[in-house]
């Protein structure tokens, strides 16, 4: 970690882990730069492609450790795909699965020495989330039409309140995306930072012990929270495909 001794202080940047650098020397970071961002989101590309292609490969009977874990992730989405969204979501399993081992294995592979977290960007998860938002929006008009509407008109309400909590409804659904790239981002950044506060401490010797301990906890904290993130980000779809499939309030 970079600390150094300034003024009789210690100055550490925790948030110094999160700047976008150019993989290719020192220039400016354009749209087509190769960026320590795209590297990672690239590892995360082919870890998933690694465990999904060759775990499955040998489709043994008895599976290896490797085909276990590619079914354990396979049937987990599934199941949550079916019990949220009901039968008529499961053709939407492919797109659902893809984005759960992306956020994951993203999440996961920033817990690595050295390495740089793409979900921690503001940029990464509002894509993700959008394109969740804008899928679902287009899915519920296409197959529902007009009847989509009736997502934001609460009929069991009184027929006074009725409007009042269309305009409600209404506001909640657009800021869904909104919600749900943040929610993302701000718990990846802030577990991060914390650790990297933790290990500048660690170069003080009165309380190097305890910035391990510290830092010890906080990182198997992350390990939940990496899932976490990913199952929060990927249920909350299906809660908005089933919006889309069965817009009935």
């Amino acid at each position: 970690m970079a600390t150094e001794e300034e003024a009789g202080g210690l100055v550490f940047h925790p948030m110094d882990q999160f700047v976008i650098k150019p993989l290719f020397g020192d220039g400016a970071v354009n749209w087509y730069t190769p960026t320590n961002a795209t590297l990672w989101m690239a590892l995360a590309a082919l870890a998933i492609t690694g465990l999904l292609v060759f775990g499955t490969r040998g489709r043994a009977i008895v599976p290896n450790r490797l085909q276990s874990i590619a079914e354990l992730l396979y049937g987990m989405v599934r199941k949550m795909v079916e019990d949220v969204t009901g039968k008529d979501g499961l053709k939407y399993f492919p797109y659902v699965m893809t984005l759960f081992c992306f956020i994951l294995f993203a999440n996961f592979l920033a817990l690595l020495p050295k390495s740089f977290s793409p979900t921690s960007h503001i940029a990464v998860t509002a894509v993700l989330a959008l394109l969740v938002f804008v899928g679902v929006t287009v899915l519920g008009f296409v197959k529902n039409g007009a009847h989509f509407l009736g997502l934001f008109w609460v009929s069991s309400a009184p027929l006074a309140l009725r409007p009042v909590l269309a305009v409600i409804e209404l506001i909640s659904y657009f800021v869904r995306p909104v919600s749900h790239s943040i929610r993302l981002a701000g718990n990846i950044m802030a577990g991060h930072a914390v650790i990297k506060v933790f290990a500048a401490f660690a170069a003080i010797a009165a309380i190097a012990p305890v910035s391990v301990v510290a830092i010890t906890a906080m990182y198997g904290l992350e390990v939940l929270v990496a899932l976490i993130q990913a199952y929060v980000f990927t249920i909350l779809t299906c809660v908005y495909l089933k919006d889309a499939l069965h817009p009935a309030h």
